[in-house]
């Protein structure tokens, strides 16, 4: 293992040697203003979307025939399309299977550092020897234009709170890296007229606890987000902040912002076959690897109460609406029966396979973790919103927006249940 070849962390790596990110993390623990996160995305490069989900199982399928296809590969990593640590099980039982087949490989992880401190002792013994936190502040009042929510400690807290929650975590587990030898990157968002002129003072922070780079990232425009309508940074106001964040901490400058499900050379264009393979890894079962899911996830499920409008948590729906397109309309098909209550983990499997195993989207107002969790999984594009079922339908297959529609406010469960989605199921 020579950690000098992650192309990343050393600017003369990145020509000749390759990552793999493994899309296994699809839940995160806040909401950052400038994301939105797509799982089936084949034709954008950023980060936060990928062409397909896998449990730590399907990726080792996958990593296998990446490795057959190309020989460059030096690291592989975890970065999204959520957070690493809001889905711990799936991304430490991944670094343990890679650790264990791929002895020599460098492992890496990308993280928003919320929950990254209780593992930093098990990504040391498994010899994770890069990782990289997304710090955009350390000034929480900053931080609160940056971070719609934040979940701590099964609390969602919002505006200073929450961002003051985030930044203790993140130096804490940043200390402990150090501490235990581990290379430490820093992504830094540059947003324009948000905390452009704050990234020197992140640099500042960052040289006290002794971080090996820092990467200034130029905030991408994405539709969807809270963000949507700002302006990308230009050129020189990037280089400025990097020239002034330079003077206290190692820039790297050759960041191409990785999908999630990145392979190859930083800034090769994405691989339609690997891309294909890994939606076919999506579908392997653990059980039975020759099995995959009939059909092609062509239809979109509704949870409501009166068939009007989507209005209906997904713990309490006995029928979902699954909606299609025919003749050239796009019209409801059919209501499905869901599995009986009661069945724990398996009602939500059960659903998954049978219930929705040809349809892409649902369509809820609030679900659980252990359903969504799942459901992501098996990679199906989970929204909570609130409206009229003919125009959330008709936006997610003209692929239009549904900002508009999003849930906003989060309720406690068992209150007249509408859900948080933090616990159901």
């Amino acid at each position: 293992m020579n950690l000098d070849n992650h192309p990343c962390f050393n600017v003369r790596a990145h020509k000749k040697y390759g990552r793999v990110h493994l899309p296994v993390a699809p839940r995160c623990n806040i909401q950052c203003n400038f994301c939105n996160r797509k799982f089936d995305c084949v034709n954008e490069s950023r980060p936060g979307v990928t062409s397909g989900l896998l449990t730590p199982f399907q990726a080792m399928a996958y990593l296998e025939e990446v490795f057959r296809q190309k020989q460059n590969i030096s690291v592989v990593g975890i970065a999204g399309p959520g957070d690493p640590f809001a889905n711990p099980e799936e991304t430490m039982e991944t670094l343990r299977r890679v650790r264990e087949t791929y002895p020599e490989m460098i492992l890496c992880i990308a993280t928003n550092g919320l929950y990254l401190e209780p593992y930093v002792d098990e990504l040391a013994d498994l010899k994770v020897s890069h990782v990289t936190v997304t710090v955009n502040a350390v000034d929480p009042a900053i931080g609160s234009k940056i971070y719609s929510w934040v979940r701590y400690d099964k609390r969602v807290m919002r505006s200073e709170k929450g961002a003051e929650i985030l930044l203790a975590r993140q130096l804490s587990a940043i200390r402990k890296l150090k501490s235990r030898g581990i290379t430490v990157k820093i992504n830094s968002i540059i947003i324009p007229g948000i905390n452009d002129d704050h990234i020197e003072a992140v640099a500042e922070k960052m040289a006290e606890l002794d971080v090996d780079i820092l990467n200034c990232v130029p905030y991408y425009p994405n539709k969807g987000s809270v963000f949507e309508d700002f302006e990308e940074p230009s050129k020189a106001m990037v280089k400025e902040i990097r020239d002034k964040a330079g003077k206290y901490v190692k820039q790297m400058r050759h960041c191409t912002r990785c999908r999630a499900d990145a392979v190859g050379l930083l800034g090769e264009t994405p691989s339609a076959g690997l891309m294909r393979k890994l939606q076919e890894c999506g579908h392997l079962s653990e059980e039975n690897p020759r099995k995959k899911y009939d059909g092609t996830r062509s239809y979109v499920a509704v949870a409501s109460m009166e068939g009007v409008l989507v209005n209906q948590h997904l713990g309490e729906a006995s029928k979902l609406m699954i909606y299609g397109e025919k003749d050239g309309m796009i019209t409801l098909l059919e209501a499905r029966d869901t599995p009986p209550k009661g069945g724990g983990f398996q009602r939500w499997e059960q659903l998954a396979d049978e219930t929705l195993g040809d349809c892409g989207t649902l369509l809820v107002s609030g679900i659980g973790e252990n359903p969504r969790r799942l459901l992501t999984m098996r990679g199906i594009d989970i929204l909570e919103i609130e409206g009229v079922i003919d125009e959330a339908v008709r936006a997610v297959f003209e692929g239009n927006s549904l900002k508009h529609l999003i849930k906003r406010n989060m309720t406690a469960c068992g209150a007249g249940c509408s859900g948080t989605g933090m616990g159901c199921g």
